[in-house]
């Protein structure tokens, strides 16, 4: 990989050293960027929604296999991220740092998405080993493109309102793509599977496998990246870490999204088993979760005049407590109180969406952050270590999800007992909204505020216009 990278290193500009960070960014650069997050979707989607479904009922390993699985392949990978930020940072070409690894990825991205919903014809030893070996690769492969996808977002721009906009083009898309999954994704396995379900997954994942890779090349081709390092920026690899780790709101928003994707992933990998086998109608799970995006996306084209009038500090905390509420109210709707889950949970997704592209954009911030105290930027350092706690939430909340079934006595593919039905309700309903409230806590300590996203952008924006003239030294 490092050989590659050297071999295709280039001077990244001619002329001006960069810009001063304040650029608007077109329609068309932000569709195409979003569309990045669009193709990730389609995969990652469905990781979250169906992958404990599929490899307990279709795939035919045990729920307790299932969550040893997700915690080993999904923090070993989040091991992997920092590496990857590493590399990401150091990437010179002509294209950039972090574009080149979106159009490298996109292929194995999706020959592994489909893989990984293949059922084989193997030994239940075999398919373990099968289904270890193919979701360790793709969880590789979407750390070599997502991180580097995320840090993009931080150097095509530094101007506050356009990240924040461009975060909500992100989130808008990416909600359109997890409608998709959420909306057509069953019934594609049931039509393309007519009862053998192994093979409807693969048919299904071979359509969104090859949607994600166009997708990747048109963000590739469409996005710039802007906002260079300061020129006499030495690389650090043990620097780098020192300033994270003296960095607060980086230290607050990993304890964040660490905590908070495992909440998502508990809770996500619930609904399916929830309509299943406690309201026993499984046909309403599509619909359940269309509506809930739907109102979503509500939320997150609210999200940037929302945030630019309370702050995204302050508009997050207030996503999360209401979040927390209408999450917490599934433990006691009835159920056969249909009307009720949809209004809930269409309300408590309303709420979730001013959270998520604050997410993302205050990650942008702390980067920021970090190059205003230390006169040093390492964008994808940042973001891989925040990318880290997300991907430990998924595979501890995965973990966790699939050993309450296993404790509570799940058992696939037959009616459950009344302690395996509380157990899933709980899941859905108390188990995450604790932790729900836990992220709100947690977010009270995050101190970037609306004056200092103006003070250190406006200081920024000032140091790169000092070395904006300043030529490149021709390599040699």
């Amino acid at each position: 990989m490092a050989q590659t990278i050297e071999a295709a290193a280039v001077p990244v500009a001619s002329g001006p050293r960069a810009a001063d960070g304040t650029e608007k960014l077109s329609v068309r650069e932000k569709v195409g960027y979003s569309l990045g997050d669009t193709a990730a979707n389609f995969i990652f989607q469905t990781m979250i929604i169906f992958q404990l479904a599929f490899y307990t009922d279709t795939f035919g390993i045990s729920a307790a296999a299932a969550g040893t699985l997700f915690l080993v392949v999904r923090v070993f990978d989040a091991v992997f991220d920092p590496v990857m930020g590493i590399i990401a940072d150091r990437t010179n070409t002509r294209w950039g740092k972090f574009r080149p690894w979106i159009l490298w990825t996109a292929v194995p991205f999706g020959i592994m998405g489909l893989l990984t919903f293949t059922t084989p014809d193997l030994s239940p030893s075999g398919k373990l080993f099968y289904a270890y070996t193919t979701y360790i690769i793709l969880m590789m492969v979407y750390s070599a493109n997502n991180l580097p996808y995320s840090a993009l977002s931080g150097v095509m721009t530094g101007d506050v309102g356009e990240r924040t906009s461009l975060s909500q083009y992100r989130f808008i898309f990416a909600m359109l793509a997890q409608l998709v999954i959420q909306g057509l994704a069953l019934p594609m396995v049931n039509y393309f599977g007519q009862g053998n379900d192994a093979v409807g997954y693969q048919w299904t994942m071979g359509i969104f496998s090859v949607l994600a890779i166009a997708f990747f090349f048109i963000t590739f081709s469409t996005t710039k990246e802007r906002i260079l390092p300061p020129p006499d920026q030495e690389q650090n690899v043990s620097r780098d870490f020192a300033d994270l780790g003296r960095n607060r709101p980086w230290l607050v928003m990993f304890v964040l999204t660490l905590v908070l994707f495992i909440t998502l992933a508990l809770r996500g990998g619930t609904v399916f088993y929830y309509f299943r086998y406690y309201v026993g109608r499984e046909n309403l799970f599509s619909m359940f979760n269309v509506l809930g995006t739907a109102t979503t996306i509500l939320g997150v084209i609210l999200s940037k005049p929302l945030g630019l009038r309370y702050g995204k500090r302050n508009l997050f905390i207030g996503g999360l407590a209401f979040t927390t509420l209408f999450t917490a109210a599934f433990a006691v709707i009835p159920r056969e109180a249909v009307t009720m889950m949809f209004a809930a949970e269409m309300l408590r997704q309303f709420a979730y969406g001013f959270t998520i592209p604050l997410l993302w954009a205050m990650m942008a911030d702390v980067a920021d952050y970090s190059e205003w105290k230390n006169n040093r930027r390492a964008t994808a350092i940042v973001f891989s270590a925040i990318v880290f706690a997300l991907k430990a939430g998924l595979g501890f909340g995965g973990a966790i999800g699939a050993w309450l079934l296993a404790a509570y006595g799940y058992v696939p593919n037959v009616e459950q007992s009344a302690r395996a039905l509380d157990g899933i309700r709980m899941s859905m309903s108390v188990y995450p909204a604790i932790a729900f409230g836990l992220c709100t806590v947690i977010l009270c300590f995050y101190r970037i505020d609306r004056r200092m996203e103006t003070t250190i952008a406006d200081e920024l924006a000032a140091r790169r216009r000092a070395f904006s003239h300043t030529p490149i030294a021709s390599a040699p």
